[in-house]
């Protein structure tokens, strides 16, 4: 055996710890692309596709990614713990609470299409409820910005939800002293195109910054 050096096998790196020290949520409706390269192969962020809007400005709880699992245990008469458990149910959901009175932030509360509305101030903005409400599954992007400490480049995390559904909204309150808000939750769902119910990028020039130098 060989003695080891405790702040080496710690490997502590204060450099590693994240904020989104800004961030951004976009909506599609579930006709537009799926995001399927956010970065290009130098770490580029890249545009998103067309169809996408942002929600904006949020209220200071940010987005809160939440998640639901439940395990489907085996319990056994020789045995104090389970002797076999399995994945019964794993939910991603997403929460926010938009402060912008915007096209993205009222279609996704109110359940509409994203291009219902035509351009801001170009003509009256007006919806119904519908007798049956549609099942509309939407496609999210959320954006996290942050700075590698040592050299100040900025790096990315990017999250995708490609089919994604209004499970929850608040209550819509009209009061003088604060700002009228929407906030809602939406939940993940498995995308057969995108084989998966959500995906995360971490890139950016500041990620790359990271990389062992190259020994010639």
């Amino acid at each position: 055996m060989v003695a080891a050096d405790f702040d080496t096998m710690a490997a502590l790196q204060t450099s590693l710890i994240r904020k989104a020290l800004s961030y951004a949520i976009f909506a599609a409706d579930a006709d537009a692309p799926a995001v399927t390269a956010p970065f290009d192969e130098a770490g580029v962020l890249q545009e998103l596709p067309t169809g996408y809007l942002p929600v904006g400005y949020t209220n200071g709880d940010g987005v809160t990614f939440s998640g639901d699992l439940s395990m489907s245990d085996v319990e056994s008469g020789q045995a104090a713990m389970p002797t076999r458990s399995d994945v019964e149910t794993d939910i991603q959901t997403a929460a926010w609470v938009p402060q912008e009175t915007n096209a993205a932030a009222v279609c996704l509360y109110e359940n509409l299409l994203l291009d219902h509305f035509p351009d801001m101030g170009s003509a009256t903005w007006t919806w119904s409820r519908p007798k049956t409400p549609p099942t509309l599954y939407r496609r999210l992007v959320f954006i996290a910005r942050d700075l590698n400490k040592a050299t100040g480049n900025p790096l990315y995390v990017v999250r995708h939800m490609p089919a994604a559904l209004r499970t929850e909204r608040d209550d819509e309150q009209w009061v003088r002293t604060a700002e009228i808000s929407r906030a809602v939750t939406y939940q993940a769902y498995f995308d057969e195109g995108a084989g998966t119910d959500s995906q995360t990028w971490i890139d950016g020039p500041g990620w790359r910054d990271y990389a062992p130098p190259v020994v010639p």
